[in-house]
């Protein structure tokens, strides 16, 4: 058993854990990084964010082959799917990203430790790896251990007919037909990768509506268009089991007959990782959702440690992980650090694209906020034309006294790029009549969220 001390050590090698661990080592820090997988980058980059993403890619490029480019005047005939090569493409975006952090933990001189990171005593860790245990010391301590997939009672996993996100990105054919239980972001995105291979889906979710969390004008427009893909919803369903069944599936649901199909995917949310770590050594309580207590600046009841990302309460995002992760660095180096939790946009990649910031309508009537809402069409925008995406629109929602802008949302291509806009403006305390008055160049999408912003105030141009 080998000891080494350093100044920190980030446990969690995924956005949060890495980010963290970078910008520590350049603010001056001797950073060790403890993963437990062989390659770094988290659930995101192994077997979330960037696969899954690249199969929504590939997977919208086959369907347009398929059906979609002849208004293009391109005519196209024996398209055929070779899923191995598409497999293989993931894998292959998969290996570049990870490869990434590799090189960017040795250019800012960060080590790495492969194996299960655990608390023996405040500012000590053992981490039990695939050349035995080591011992690590730190003043400070940061846990970045992410989250997986939360079970639901009666789902019998199996690894391989009903199973996770994770077999969901590689499956070996294409189901005939896959039952998805929950209709969030994971469940409608992995949901549309195999409706557009050629599987039957079928979305089952306990709630009366899809995406829950997206506002409500939003996710019914949505709900309509996935309709007419070929998804069949099945609401307000709450789903008691779901087991193997010689070479398929069954899934039984309350007040309604047992269904059969092949595979089965189990997406209803995700629960913090915090299993292993030993936080009962350093006296880390958890809350009644599993997470990890912090106060503003990040730090536990432990002093010396930290926690950010998945593990502590907020919107379990990829890129508030990372937002996290600069900040704790930046608090524990400088003694200053920011979030601007209202500022954090959400992005669902189905097509068309949702992407959001801000507060949703509904929580604006609860809480008795007034406001304002400018709505655009995407039909009424140039581009979107010239692109044949004319399917949502953008919706922004502003202070009925002070013009601030409290929200935006937008259902339509490319809308996971559009949204940037949006955070931005959010971000700097802009008015929708400071959006109005920015020059958006023509033709572009963009112009879409403009034209929303003169809607607030009834002065839209092309509506």
């Amino acid at each position: 058993m080998t000891s080494q001390s350093f100044d920190l050590i980030v446990i969690g090698g995924g956005p949060g854990g890495y980010v963290a661990a970078i910008r520590a080592a350049q603010r001056g820090l001797n950073v060790a990084c403890v993963d437990k997988n062989p390659v770094l980058g988290g659930t995101c980059l192994r077997v979330g964010c960037i696969p899954s993403k690249a199969m929504l890619e590939s997977s919208e490029h086959f369907a347009k082959a398929k059906a979609g480019l002849e208004r293009h005047g391109v005519k196209l005939s024996g398209v055929e799917l070779d899923l191995a090569a598409m497999l293989a493409r993931k894998e292959q975006v998969v290996s570049i990203n990870t490869k990434g952090i590799d090189a960017l933990f040795k250019k800012n001189k960060i080590e790495r430790f492969e194996g299960l990171g655990r608390f023996v005593q405040p500012g000590v860790v053992d981490v039990e790896g695939p050349t035995g245990k080591t011992t690590l010391a730190a003043p400070k301590i940061i846990i970045a251990t992410g989250s997986n997939i939360a079970p639901l009672k009666g789902v019998e996993r199996d690894g391989d007919r009903i199973g996770t996100s994770t077999e969901g990105l590689a499956f070996a054919e294409v189901p005939q037909h896959l039952v998805v239980i929950g209709a969030g972001y994971i469940g409608m995105e992995l949901g549309s990768v195999w409706l557009r291979l050629g599987s039957k889906v079928t979305v089952f979710e306990y709630l009366d509506r899809i995406l829950p969390g997206i506002d409500a004008e939003v996710a019914s427009e949505a709900h309509k268009l996935f309709k007419k893909q070929g998804f069949d919803f099945q609401l307000s369903r709450k789903v008691t089991a779901a087991k193997r069944a010689g070479d398929g599936c069954v899934v039984e649901c309350a007040d309604a007959e047992p269904i059969h199909c092949d595979r089965v995917l189990l997406a209803v949310g995700r629960r913090p990782n915090t299993d292993g770590l030993g936080l009962e050594t350093i006296g880390v309580q958890l809350d009644d959702k599993g997470r990890i207590p912090v106060n503003e600046h990040f730090e536990t009841s432990a002093s010396g440690v930290y926690a950010i990302g998945d593990v502590i309460r907020g919107p379990m995002l990829a890129h508030k992980a990372e937002e996290e992760g600069v900040a704790c660095a930046d608090l524990i180096t400088t003694g200053y650090g920011h979030v601007n939790y209202d500022a954090i946009p959400a992005v669902v990649y189905t097509h068309p694209e949702i992407a959001a910031v801000g507060q949703t309508e509904e929580q604006l009537v609860a809480a008795n906020i007034p406001y304002r809402k400018g709505r655009f069409a995407f039909r009424a925008n140039g581009r979107a034309r010239t692109l044949d995406e004319v399917d949502g629109f953008v919706k922004i929602l502003a202070h009925a006294e002070t013009d601030r802008v409290l929200g935006i949302h937008i259902l339509g291509a490319r809308a996971g790029d559009l949204i940037a806009e949006g955070a931005a403006a959010m971000e700097f305390g802009a008015t929708a009549e400071d959006i109005a008055r920015t020059s958006h160049a023509h033709p572009t999408l963009s112009e879409a969220i403009k034209e929303a912003a003169l809607a607030v105030s009834n002065q839209a141009i092309h509506a």
